[in-house]
Formats: structure tokens, C-alpha cells, sequence
């Protein structure tokens, strides 16, 4: 087993050159009203670990620079390509005008959804992490190609945000060819 103290976790920023060459999948995140800047910057740091090719935080998200996030994502928002929307439906349109044929994931529970595990996900794609709260809005779930949700066994009827994007995105990655 490894052991890693901080240092050895958050490297030193990528300058620009280092950056255009990185690889990247055709994968982007959509954060809806993330409201734990933790939860943001671990989305960074998980938009790294697949080589995402965008971030898209929305509305009441908190955009770096801001310390927690920074810390949570290990100096990964120095490389991971991001934007803010004003809406998570505008980041939902400037994706789509974007990256042509992009199948939008919205990761909820609602009556349309279907076992993360079980969907036919494409490439590209786009994953939408809900608020923590309040989840998705009627607009957001209308405007997505596909709704997945998690089985829950438990008292609890949710998971973290960030937990939640992880599992279903390593499942879309394992059924994706890049």
C-alpha cells in the first residue's frame, strides 16, 4: 500500500503547456447547486481521475479560488478546464451547442429513472450532480437525455453528492470506450 502525506497529494499547478497536453475524455460535469465547496472540490478531483474534459458549475456553486475548494481537490482545479453558468439549464444548452450529439446524465431519483447500472451511457457525455437538498429542478430533469439513479437499502434514502457522481461515473466509464 501506498502512503502519501499532503505534499505528495496536491502537486504544483500545471503551467499552460502542460495542460493542452493533457489527455482528455469527452466526458464533462455539471454541478446544479452544489452547496458544500468539499463536495466541489472533490467533483474537481474526480473530473481529474477520468481526464474530464470540463466542469460546469452553476448557480449557487461556489467557484474557485476559494480555500476549501482548493484543498478538497489537491490543486486539481488548476487543471481541470471549468466554467460557470448561471443556470445548470444554461450550462445543460452550452454543452449541447458545444459538443455535438452529447447524451445528458442527470443523476436523481425521480419516477423516470433507471438503475445507474443498467443504462446505456455514450460518449460524449455529461453528468449532472444535483443539489444536495433540493435535487434537480423540473427544467433540468425535462432537458436530460437519460435519469439514473442508485438503489438505496438503508434508513437513509440518499448519498453525498460527490459519492454519488463517483460510483455512477466509474459505472459509465467501464461500459465506455475512449
Amino acid at each position: 500500500m501506498y502512503k502519501r502525506n499532503a505534499g505528495q497529494l496536491r502537486h504544483e499547478p500545471v503551467n499552460e503547456e502542460e495542460k493542452s497536453k493533457l489527455k482528455k475524455n469527452p466526458i464533462y460535469i455539471i454541478c446544479d447547486n452544489i452547496l458544500d465547496t468539499y463536495n466541489t472540490g472533490s467533483i474537481f478531483r474526480l473530473a481529474d481521475a477520468v481526464a474530464a474534459t470540463k466542469v460546469y458549475l452553476c448557480g449557487v456553486t461556489e467557484t474557485p479560488p476559494n480555500t476549501r475548494i482548493k484543498k478538497a481537490s489537491i490543486n486539481t482545479t488548476e487543471w481541470v478546464d471549468w466554467e460557470y453558468c448561471t443556470t445548470t439549464k444554461e450550462a445543460i444548452e452550452k454543452v449541447r451547442q458545444e459538443v455535438l450529439g452529447v447524451q445528458v446524465v442527470v443523476i436523481e431519483q425521480d419516477e423516470k429513472s433507471v438503475p445507474f447500472d443498467k443504462a446505456m451511457y455514450q460518449t460524449p457525455v455529461a453528468f449532472v450532480a444535483c443539489n444536495e437538498s433540493t435535487g434537480a429542478t423540473p427544467d433540468v430533469l425535462e432537458a436530460a437525455d437519460l435519469i439514473v439513479e442508485m438503489p438505496m437499502f438503508g434508513v437513509n434514502v440518499s448519498l453525498n453528492v460527490m459519492v454519488s457522481l463517483g460510483i455512477v461515473l466509474y459505472m459509465a466509464v467501464s461500459k465506455l470506450e475512449f
